[in-house]
C-alpha cells in the first residue's frame, strides 16, 4: 500500500484569523477538531503522531487543522476563547464544503467537537472522543490545591515554554506520553517550542481550565464513541466516564494505557483503531461491490476486517475488549449475514472487497 500524502490549504475565520488545514486519504470524511501545540507539517512524520495520522488516512478522508495561535495558523490573534475555537472548526468545515461527516475530538478538542455537534446536529454523523473532558481543571476542581495546580501550570508555561532548556516542557511531556521512548519525548519537547509561543501556551491553558460543556452533552444526538486511557495523568479517567455517562448515545471503551496520546508501540492504539473502525461507517475500501459487505453494521464490518487481517478469536477479543464467547457469537451472526459456511470463505470474501489491509 502506498504511503498517504497530505495537501495543506488555508482559510480565514470570521475574525480574520488565517487557519492552516490539511487533508489526506480517501473515503468517508473524518474531521479532527484542533488541539494546541500542533503543527500539521511537522506532525505528519513525527514519532508521536505519524501512526495515528497515517492509519486514519489509510481508511478515511482525514482533515485536521492547526489551532489559532499554533503551527502554520496565525500566532497573533485577537482571541483564544473557546467560542473562537468552535468558530474556527466551522470555518474549516465550510471551506471543505462537506455536508455530513464524522468528527474526532482529542483532549480539549473533544469539548470543541461536542459544542460543534450540539450546534450542528444535521452535519455530524458520528462523534469520536479520546482523552476528552467536559469540565476544565478549575470547573472540576474540588479544593484549593487543584486550583493552585492549574495556576502553577500556566505560570510554568509563561516562564519556560520558549527556553532552549527543555526541562519546563518535559513536565508536560511526561503528562502526555509518560510511556514514550526517548526520541518521542525529545520530539514532543521540541514540538512545543516550535508550535506556539509562551504567551499563547499560557493563554490556552487559562481557557482550558475554564471549559464547561456539561450543559451541551444532552443536546448531542449522534452516536458517540468515548475512548480514554485508564491511567491518564493529563485528563483523569473519570472525565471520560463522565462524558460517556452524559452523552445520550455513547459507547465507552477504556484503553489500558498511561498515555494521554496513544503511541505506536503500545497495544492500546491497535484497540482504539479497531474500535474506531467498528464504530464509523464502512470505508470506501471496505464497501467494495458486494452487497453482503456493504450491508454489514459498522461493528460486524470491523470484526470482519480484523478476521481478514489473520487474527484469531482470542486476538480479536483482546483488540475489541470483548469475551471470546461474545466474539464467537458475533462471528456466527457474521457468517449468517455473509451467507458463508466458515472462516475461510469469509476471509476470501473480505479480502476481495478490500478488507484486511493494515496501514504501513
Amino acid at each position: 500500500m502506498s504511503e498517504p500524502t497530505q495537501q495543506i490549504r488555508f482559510a480565514r475565520s470570521r475574525d480574520g484569523t488565517r487557519l492552516a488545514y490539511a487533508a489526506s486519504g480517501t473515503g468517508p470524511v473524518l474531521i479532527k477538531a484542533a488541539t494546541w501545540f500542533s503543527h500539521i507539517e511537522h506532525d505528519w512524520d513525527s514519532p508521536v503522531w505519524r501512526h495515528m495520522l497515517h492509519d486514519l488516512s489509510a481508511r478515511y478522508r482525514l482533515v485536521r487543522f492547526d489551532e489559532r495561535g499554533c503551527g502554520l495558523s496565525d500566532w497573533h490573534v485577537p482571541s483564544l476563547s473557546f467560542d473562537s475555537w468552535v468558530d474556527d472548526l466551522e470555518t474549516v468545515v465550510d471551506a471543505l464544503g462537506t455536508e455530513r461527516f464524522a468528527l474526532l475530538g482529542i483532549s480539549q478538542g473533544a469539548a470543541v467537537a461536542i459544542a460543534y455537534a450540539a450546534r450542528h446536529p444535521e452535519r455530524v454523523s458520528h462523534l469520536v472522543l479520546h482523552g476528552g473532558y467536559a469540565r476544565g481543571r478549575l470547573v472540576r476542581a474540588n479544593g484549593p490545591q487543584q486550583v493552585e495546580e492549574a495556576n502553577m501550570m500556566v505560570r510554568m508555561a509563561e516562564l519556560g515554554w520558549g527556553k532552549s532548556d527543555p526541562s519546563y516542557r518535559q513536565f508536560f511531556t511526561t503528562q502526555f506520553i509518560p510511556g514514550g521512548k526517548p526520541e518521542q519525548h525529545q520530539w514532543f519537547n521540541e514540538l512545543k517550542r516550535i508550535s506556539t509561543s509562551p504567551e499563547n501556551a499560557a493563554g490556552f491553558m487559562r481557557t482550558f481550565a475554564e471549559i464547561d460543556v456539561t450543559a451541551l452533552l444532552p443536546r448531542v444526538r449522534c452516536p458517540a464513541l468515548v475512548l480514554h486511557s485508564t491511567r491518564d495523568v493529563r485528563v483523569p479517567f473519570d472525565e471520560g466516564r463522565y462524558l460517556a455517562a452524559h452523552l445520550p448515545n455513547a459507547e465507552f471503551v477504556p484503553i489500558d494505557s498511561g498515555n494521554h496520546l496513544l503511541l505506536d508501540h503500545e497495544p492500546g492504539w491497535a484497540r482504539a483503531l479497531a474500535a474506531i473502525e467498528a464504530f464509523l461507517p464502512p470505508t470506501a475500501a471496505s464497501q467494495g461491490t458486494d452487497e453482503r459487505i456493504a450491508g454489514l453494521s459498522p461493528r460486524l464490518l470491523g470484526l470482519l476486517d480484523l478476521m481478514a487481517q489473520g487474527r484469531d478469536n482470542a486476538q480479536i477479543a483482546a483488540v475489541l475488549g470483548l469475551a471470546e464467547k461474545t466474539v464467537r457469537n458475533h462471528i456466527t451472526q457474521l457468517f449468517d449475514r455473509l451467507e458463508v459456511e466458515g472462516r475461510a470463505q469469509a476471509i476470501v470474501l473480505a479480502r476481495e472487497n478490500g478488507l484486511g489491509r493494515r496501514a504501513p
